[in-house]
């Protein structure tokens, strides 16, 4: 099973690029899209879940047309989006019933143990008949994949899953997110950078609807290595440094402020050498992608 995308461009009104000539190709397993809020990563998730149309550009999932062949596409295809709504006052058991009946599992006997099957994976079924609106965040999340995992599909797409999650909370979402990716595509749209590193053995970055990277997280930590620097800097002098240096991000640790750099030769005498890691090749690639768009524009 392979997903290809192939020059995907959309445009809305105001001339606001969303997507600017994609080009990506996804095989079996899961792969990150990282990028900054308004990256068009939602865009994107939405395009492929052919739930809108691009303005020019493919996409093709093996043999069938994402663009043209869209009831295929939907029986195949699991989708958590970004804004996932639920009934409050319905329980867990009974919605996913009647989403399971949307998507034809009519059989009642079938459907019962597909639902119970399901809410076992998702770590739901003691909650099964507890109305949806007491659920935390990360339960709603689990709930969602289990409506996704109805009709066994082969692709998968979840947009921003661990957003406003608890740290126990996103270790379970992105343990199950692991599990389903061992047989399927699994595309992974987020702006938290930790939860691509500790998932996905493959990624993309946009900025601005545009393609930043595509490779392995270990490449690209790896043309990073020997030019990442850091060191502790007073408040006062941020403004300086952020004018004369390259700074990836800046982070409180242990109450100082400190700051990593990009530099091919070590800026300072209080530098020091620091391993590069997933957040600093996120931070360089939209660093060099903003440094292009001043030059454009000057």
């Amino acid at each position: 099973m392979k997903l290809v995308i192939e020059n995907l461009s959309k445009t809305y009104p105001g001339n606001i690029q969303a997507l600017v000539n994609i080009n990506i190709e996804v095989d079996q397993g899961l792969f990150g899209i990282l990028g900054p809020n308004g990256a068009g990563k939602s865009t994107l998730m939405r395009t492929i879940a052919t739930l809108q149309e691009p303005d020019i550009g493919s996409i093709h999932l093996d043999d069938i047309n994402v663009l043209t062949e869209k009831t295929k596409v939907r029986k195949i295809l699991g989708y958590l989006p970004q804004e996932f709504g639920v009934y409050p006052n319905l329980t867990a058991n009974n919605m996913l019933n009647h989403i399971a009946v949307l998507k034809g599992v009519t059989i009642r006997g079938e459907r019962k143990e597909l639902v119970d099957a399901l809410l076992h994976k998702v770590n739901l079924w003691t909650y099964k008949n507890k109305n949806m609106g007491t659920f935390s965040n990360g339960m709603k999340q689990r709930f969602g994949i289990a409506q996704a995992l109805i009709g066994d599909p082969t692709l998968i797409i979840v947009d921003e899953p661990t957003a406003g999650l608890d740290p126990a909370e996103r270790n379970r979402f992105l343990n199950l997110l692991s599990e389903l990716g061992e047989n399927v595509i699994v595309i992974l749209s987020t702006h938290i950078v930790d939860d691509v590193k500790e998932l996905c053995s493959r990624m993309a970055i946009i900025s601005e609807g545009r393609l930043l990277y595509i490779g392995s997280p270990g490449h690209a930590i790896s043309e990073l290595n020997g030019k990442v620097w850091s060191r502790f800097v007073e408040k006062s002098e941020l403004p300086e440094f952020r004018l004369s240096m390259n700074i990836l991000f800046e982070k409180l640790i242990a109450g100082k402020q400190g700051i990593h750099v990009l530099s091919d030769e070590k800026p300072g005498p209080e530098f020091w050498q620091v391993q590069a890691g997933l957040e600093d090749v996120y931070f360089a690639h939209l660093l060099r992608a903003g440094e292009q768009t001043s030059q454009l524009m000057n």
